[in-house]
């Protein structure tokens, strides 16, 4: 039998978007207090050390959250900052988590968006 540990770190912003393409109220210049989560998998505990019994240090997941937090997301208009046309909230989870799986982020399983409380979306890579 084989165990797996799925892990996560919330991070938040501040930002404004348009969704030009859309034909409703968020067509026009907005904000949200955007709330977002990245997803971390294993199989397998740190077995030694500082951090033994941990599947990653919540810091280290942060530590590659941080630049894209404080460079593109945090008080920033999306439209201009990701250079997404349309940034829905599923087009933002899937952006940042290409920024993550480049900066080689280890064990990246998914990232989850939330625009309000009670709106979202996860997006991860079936593999």
């Amino acid at each position: 039998m084989q165990s797996q540990w799925s892990i996560y770190k919330e991070f938040r912003f501040e930002a404004a978007h348009i969704l030009p393409k859309y034909d409703g109220k968020c067509r026009r210049l907005h904000g949200h207090s955007w709330v977002g989560r990245v997803y971390i998998k294993g199989n397998q505990l740190q077995s030694s050390g500082p951090q033994e019994g941990m599947l990653m240090d919540f810091g280290l997941i942060k530590s590659y959250i941080e630049p894209i937090r404080q460079n593109y997301l945090d008080h920033f208009y999306l439209n201009e900052s990701t250079q997404l046309e349309n940034p829905t909230s599923e087009e933002l989870a899937r952006w940042i988590y290409e920024k993550l799986e480049l900066a080689g982020l280890p064990g990246l399983e998914a990232v989850e968006i939330l625009e309000t409380c009670t709106s979202g979306c996860i997006y991860k890579i079936l593999k």
